[in-house]
């Protein structure tokens, strides 16, 4: 980027790219269409601060090949990588021998980044492993999504996860540690069941997690303007974050400290 505009006032001092903290994921298509001329007005302004951009839903799936390449190469111009989201439980659901030439062909379209999750599914803790040591072999780096809500994804009604019940919060954190000393180099937390979709927020979830693996190797879904103002608020600007596309402005803006809410506005600060 060329030199912003008001450069002569200051902002929150934050980690250069690539940035191992403080790391921002937005969400490419799904809830919206995004192309290579919508992509690039993001890019153009707002590139500085996007550190990766993940395709949800299998999204991908739907585009032509050439233009799902020309968003990664145009990602990767701006030092933005890119992941797949998490459709691989779509293809062990399917047609398990067809995971390694999912994996092949994520390798050859320029991905960075393959998701790992099992949010719809139940997989065992040993199979996980065994994705992210293959996807590492195939030269990917693994991003295993973790949560403690059964059937997580796909905007599924909050009642119909409630009947579902959680799972115990260590036994996520258990599985991010098992994924993390297999070679992952950051794990994904799903938001369902704790700041999404629930009455009450399990903050303290989020509490054991970040006690248990570290601030710099978890992201949080946080898809919802409330909870990152939260996450930030609580565990500062240098928290991993997954925000929508549209979000992007009103999260940097927050990290950055040049504005936020009530709660917010001025508070949010970095000393380097």
């Amino acid at each position: 980027m060329s030199e912003r505009a008001f450069s002569f006032i200051p902002l929150n001092s934050r980690q250069g790219k690539p940035r191992t903290q403080g790391v921002t994921e937005i969400r490419g298509p799904y809830y919206s269409v995004m192309g290579i001329r919508y992509l690039t007005d993001i890019l153009e302004t707002m590139g500085k601060y996007v550190d990766g951009l993940k395709f949800a839903g299998g999204s991908f799936a739907l585009m032509p090949r050439d233009e799902v390449k020309k968003m990664i190469d145009l990602a990767h111009k701006y030092d933005v990588y890119v992941s797949t989201g998490g459709w691989i439980e779509h293809i062990i659901r399917h047609r398990p021998e067809d995971v390694e030439k999912y994996m092949k062909e994520v390798h050859a379209l320029g991905f960075d980044v393959i998701e790992i999750s099992a949010g719809f599914i139940s997989l065992p803790v040993d199979d996980m492993v065994r994705l992210v040591e293959k996807a590492q072999k195939i030269g990917l780096k693994a991003k295993p999504e973790v949560g403690i809500q059964f059937g997580a994804g796909g905007d599924t009604p909050p009642e119909i996860l409630e009947a579902e019940g959680t799972r115990d919060v260590q036994w996520a954190i258990n599985l991010a540690q098992r994924c993390l000393d297999a070679g992952a180099y950051m794990i994904m937390i799903e938001s369902e069941g704790i700041t999404e979709d629930v009455k009450v927020w399990k903050t303290d979830v989020a509490a054991r997690i970040i006690n248990s693996l570290g601030l710099e190797k978890v992201m949080f879904e946080a898809a919802d303007p409330k909870v990152f103002e939260w996450y930030i608020k609580n565990y500062g600007l240098d928290v991993n974050l997954f925000v929508d596309h549209s979000q992007i402005v009103q999260l940097e803006c927050l990290r950055s400290g040049i504005w936020g809410t009530k709660n917010t506005w001025g508070r949010i600060c970095s000393y380097r």
